[in-house]
């Protein structure tokens, strides 16, 4: 297994070679220590390196973003609205990050138009020159070129728009990418290129080397703990790197107690919708949002993904997004869609916090002035520190930060070959590899699709350990959840991709987590036996993650607050002919008048009907409503349940839905005249 060798590298230090450079990856600020690892590529002067993550890699903010690969648009307005040449030359360089990225992981990520509606007549020729001098600035690396649309074209390719005042829209591109697979597969060409890369480790303390002549003391590695196990063992290196984000203090600290804060953490929260609020291939921008935010609504791994908030926060390892900022989005989406669709706080199926790591530049003269950019910086005793930045410009972070750790430690090493390097999986990917897992392996289209734009040209190896069917098609590949591509052989290859937990397999490896928490919760116990078997879990391993794993559901993915929008406390507010039809359909199912109803009641109701439900899943059923957990449902908590779905706070409730069903199927019976059955008997 990659880790455990990992660490046997670690603990008897890196293979021979010139130079060691060790860098911090402590839940840090998406990837930019991950190209670290393999900066420079020449044999006659190649860095060798270490990369420790406190817990999995991308379980921090590189996997809590927006999605997008992008220059940033807003940037370069405020640059030509304020002739600043700073962000200027910050959405040139990101634009040839976007570029570079979209090349060396094509499997991963991918251009995306995104519409700017237009709703003032002023604002169309305002807003086009911007977008044109996007396209102008990008030059070469344009991904394609922005265009016009009247009000009718708009509709036509985004049909749910707000179109009341609409005058047009603007159509640009972007690139999207799936962030955490994106983060570990960096992290995976380290590890390819000779890093030695461990998650689940962190770093308690720096080591320190006095210089006999000057008195000084240098940063000369650090003290490691084996998160897993609680070892603890020391990685001496010539230099050290802090990438960790969010956490950036914390380590500067490690170094110099007195050592002034330069991070700023900001949260942002996003919340993810069913497919059928955006385009398959159409995303949406809202430039001035009712607080002057900017909010987008994308379609991501065919579900729907808006945000995001911005909020000064604490830094935490567990942020949790919070009621206020998802009914804030709610409100931004409604005022952009058509009054035909009803935005239902039941339709947020998951919903994430991110800590972005602002930060003041240690050495501007203007120490309260956040910096718009990547700052690096390297402490008197030589600790190197890259904090700031954003996910697109990763690259060119990480080769800032490497030739500044060659010019002060005096490292040798040859120049940046990161450019053009494919990333894991990407050499050999082409948009047709799936039509191969398709006809070689027998996998659905669906399956063989996202095993392709996941796992790139390593996707055969996947496929090779899916498991038969026993069905005619598709032959192999047994499905988590069925109404998700993931498959039971993604947990046994995301082993081998450094998965050590339930919580790495639902959230990082397979995106779950990030998509709906009720399918992720489903796939939990399946997941752990299978992690179970493969890692040699006793039962009271497993017992432990599966409740690991649902904490962070609960917390960290909105579980909690989608679970809050039915609570025993629940106000019932219907129209009394609401409350007789409801009462009519409740006590169809509790025939002997009880007040509450039970599986057994259940059951029988759908035996009637020639509908078979296995007992588990009833009990699921009930169990979502059964808000004092007494094992059945009464009359009270129907009603607050039918409350919550007139409201919108609870969507694809399946009791609801099967009790109207149910109650539909038997009002359509009828009984066969005798004179239609030749007189009976």
């Amino acid at each position: 297994m990659g880790r455990v060798r990992a660490l046997c590298r670690l603990r008897n230090g890196i293979s021979k070679g010139n130079e060691r450079v060790y860098s911090c990856w402590r839940r840090g600020s998406c990837s930019c220590s991950g190209p670290l690892s393999f900066h420079s590529l020449q044999k006659e002067a190649r860095l060798k390196t270490a990369l420790v993550e406190r817990d999995d890699f991308s379980s921090g903010t590189s996997s809590r973003s927006t999605k997008l690969i992008h220059g940033g648009v807003r940037y370069l307005q405020k640059a030509i609205m304020k002739l600043d040449l700073e962000q200027y030359r910050m959405v040139k360089e990101a634009l040839h990050e976007r570029a570079n990225l979209l090349e060396i992981a094509p499997h991963l990520s991918a251009p995306l138009p995104i519409m700017l509606p237009i709703y003032k007549w002023w604002q169309l020729p305002y807003y086009w020159v911007g977008i044109k001098l996007y396209d102008l600035v990008a030059g070469s690396n344009c991904l394609k070129s922005s265009y016009v649309l009247s009000k009718s074209r708009a509709l036509e390719h985004f049909p749910m728009l707000q179109k009341d005042k609409l005058v047009g829209a603007i159509v640009y591109y972007d690139g999207q990418h799936n962030d955490a697979r994106m983060n570990l597969a960096i992290a995976l060409t380290a590890a390819r290129y000779g890093a030695a890369t461990a998650n689940y480790m962190e770093v308690v303390s720096l080591l320190k080397k006095k210089d006999p002549e000057t008195g000084e003391e240098h940063v000369r590695g650090a003290r490691c703990k084996d998160v897993l196990t609680g070892q603890e063992f020391d990685v001496r290196a010539r230099c050290v790197i802090n990438a960790t984000g969010p956490f950036t203090d914390t380590v500067r600290k490690m170094d110099d107690e007195n050592a002034a804060p330069i991070c700023q953490p900001s949260a942002g929260v996003h919340i993810v919708m069913p497919g059928y609020y955006s385009p398959e291939s159409m995303g949406l921008l809202d430039p001035a949002t009712s607080d002057g935010r900017v909010i987008f609504f994308l379609p991501w791994e065919k579900m729907t993904i808006a945000g995001t908030t911005d909020t000064p926060t604490d830094v935490t390892h567990h942020p949790i997004p919070s009621e206020e900022d998802i009914n804030f989005i709610l409100n931004e989406v409604r005022n952009y869609l058509s009054c035909d669709v009803e935005v239902r706080r039941g339709d947020v199926l998951a919903a994430w916090s991110g800590i972005r790591p602002l930060v003041i530049d240690p050495k501007s003269a203007d120490t309260q002035s956040i910096s718009r950019n990547h700052v690096v910086d390297i402490s008197d005793s030589g600790l190197i520190t890259i904090a700031g930045g954003k996910w697109t410009t990763y690259r060119s972070m990480a080769e800032d930060t490497i030739n500044a750790a060659v010019k002060a430690h005096n490292l040798k090493a040859g120049p940046s070959r990161t450019v053009g390097l494919f990333l894991q999986g990407g050499k050999d990917w082409s948009p047709t590899l799936y039509i191969r897992l398709v006809q070689d392996y027998g996998l659905e289209s669906e399956v063989a699709q996202h095993l392709a734009t996941t796992y790139g040209d390593k996707a055969f190896e996947v496929a090779k350990m899916a498991s038969v069917t026993g069905k005619r098609w598709p032959i192999v590949g047994v499905r988590l959840v069925s109404e998700f591509p993931y498959i039971e052989a993604e947990v046994k290859y995301g082993i081998k991709e450094y998965a050590c937990t339930a919580v790495d397999m639902i959230s990082r490896r397979t995106r779950l987590a990030f998509l709906n928490v009720q399918a992720a919760e489903e796939a939990l116990p399946r997941i752990v036996e299978l992690m179970g078997r493969e890692l040699n879990w006793d039962s009271h391993r497993k017992e432990e993650e599966l409740e690991t794993a649902r904490k962070f559901l609960y917390y960290e993915m909105g579980y909690k607050s989608r679970s809050e929008q039915l609570t025993d406390r629940s106000e019932i507010s219907l129209l009394p002919s609401d409350i007789d039809r409801y009462k009519k359909r409740f006590h169809k199912f509790d025939a002997d008048q009880k007040g509450f109803i039970t599986i057994v009641d259940v059951q029988r109701v759908l035996e009637s009907i020639n509908v078979q439900m296995d007992e588990n899943t009833l009990h699921e059923i009930l169990n979502e409503v059964d808000l004092n957990k007494n094992g059945q449902v009464e009359l009270n908590e129907f009603l607050q349940l039918m409350s919550a779905v007139q409201k919108g706070r609870v969507s694809g409730s399946r009791l609801a839905i099967l009790m109207k069903t149910a109650e539909e199927n038997l009002d359509t019976r009828v009984p066969i005249p005798v004179d239609r059955s030749c007189g009976g008997l």
